[in-house]
């Protein structure tokens, strides 16, 4: 069972919300360019969801048990976290 210091630890090295520093001048590049990277970047996700997969099938079988049990998920966001956990959230009975 992990700690509340070892979670609040890995919480808070978390850099989802930093900014790219390779995209920072996307207004200073052609269409073609801004394409590429966004390409690289799009590679660069499934990349990282790849390396994740053992997690995420076992968050997904939790899920699936509290189901089982009447249980519910919550989910928590803001802005388009929260519509995009409320498109996924009508997904999940039907799945």
């Amino acid at each position: 069972m992990i700690t509340n210091k070892e979670l609040h630890d890995q919480l808070s090295s978390l850099t989802t919300e930093a900014r790219n520093p390779r995209t920072r001048k996307l207004d200073r590049l052609s269409a073609q360019e801004i394409l590429e990277i966004i390409n690289i970047e799009d590679r660069a996700v499934a990349d990282s969801v790849g390396g994740q997969i053992p997690y995420i099938a076992r968050a997904a079988k939790l899920v699936v048990r509290a189901f089982r049990i009447g249980g519910r998920l919550i989910y928590v966001g803001a802005g388009t976290s929260g519509r995009l956990g409320i498109l996924d959230a009508s997904e999940c009975p039907p799945t």
